[in-house]
């Protein structure tokens, strides 16, 4: 079933959760123990994020460093497929411009058709760590707007040997990505709603922002995009903070601000334990206050931490 559809049938908020791929060399039980504390809540679709390969150097036995392609979280189509096969629920597999060309992107596509799954997050994903700004690879996407691009193609039976006669049109539904304290790139927040809308009016069905801690920034800003024509569902992505050193690296890493309440009681803390314990009442009453407001899907960040947002979603629905 498409997420659009989900939106369109609900009565009241729905839950929704996002998980990572385990890394190479773990095996899939690893993910079954992270999302089997979450099932209970029968939420609505699981997304799975993309990772493309990290560039590494390696000393050989020789003592010359080796530079080498590594992929540590791959799976994201076969994990989205287990997800489906075990849970019975839908999965959102991630789709990113980063590390693939458009063939490995088509192939990608044909891959989830072919398992039934008809959704995708499109995202043009970060630069490598050790890179200052994106670059597609050759033959890659640049942009999100052009993967969606690709995407819609497809969806029109248009695959990229354009010789292909009576070509199987896909059928699946774009979600994209929102930014409510706008993305790091853009120059200014009207910018960033600017292109939300160029990717809404070209296909995009649904939104989902990026995580946020102030919610009056997420209505502020749905509020921004309904001023500026975009009139598609803005999901809100939520995620606990447990740890002190999250206040440095999620703003560095994600680009948000984190409230002055919510840091001061973190840096008040003297263990995990009570960190934990003010993450966790600061994500469930955002999480009341927006299912209080009507918002079509509270969407949790996991990231590792299972336990905290199930006994968050047990006291919200």
């Amino acid at each position: 079933m498409k997420v659009i559809d989900h939106l369109r049938q609900a009565k009241d908020t729905l839950v929704s959760f996002e998980v990572l791929p385990p890394l190479k060399g773990k095996g899939i039980n690893a993910l079954w123990d992270h999302l089997d504390p979450l099932m209970g809540f029968n939420p609505s679709f699981i997304n799975v994020t993309y990772h493309r390969s990290e560039s590494m150097f390696k000393r050989r036995n020789d003592g010359v460093f080796e530079k080498v392609e590594v992929r540590k979280r791959p799976g994201t189509v076969g994990i989205c497929a287990a997800i489906m096969n075990r849970y019975k629920v839908d999965a959102v597999p991630h789709l990113i411009c980063g590390g693939f060309t458009r063939q490995e992107t088509e192939d990608a596509l044909i891959d989830l058709a072919f398992l039934g799954i008809d959704n995708v997050l499109v995202l043009r994903g970060d630069a490598p760590k050790n890179e200052t700004s994106f670059e597609p690879e050759p033959g890659g996407n640049r942009y999100a707007t052009e993967l969606m691009q690709q995407v819609i193609r497809m969806n029109n039976g248009h695959y990229l040997e354009e010789d292909l006669k009576n070509a199987v049109k896909t059928d699946f539904c774009i979600g994209v990505a929102a930014y409510p304290e706008k993305h790091f790139e853009a120059p200014n927040l009207r910018t960033d709603i600017a292109h939300l809308k160029t990717k809404v009016d070209g296909g995009a069905e649904y939104a989902v922002t990026q995580m946020f801690f102030d919610n009056s920034k997420y209505f502020q800003y749905v509020q921004a995009c309904k001023d500026a024509g975009v009139n598609v569902p803005i999901i809100p992505g939520l995620k606990p903070i447990t740890s002190k050193k999250q206040l440095t690296i999620i703003p560095r890493t994600f680009h948000v601000d984190i409230p002055e309440d919510l840091a001061s009681a973190i840096m008040a803390c003297s263990t995990d334990a009570q960190v934990e314990q003010v993450g966790t009442e600061w994500l469930l009453q955002q999480s009341r206050e927006l299912k209080q407001a009507g918002v079509p899907v509270l969407h949790y960040y996991t990231l590792g931490k299972p336990q905290v947002v199930a006994n968050v979603v047990k006291q919200v629905f």
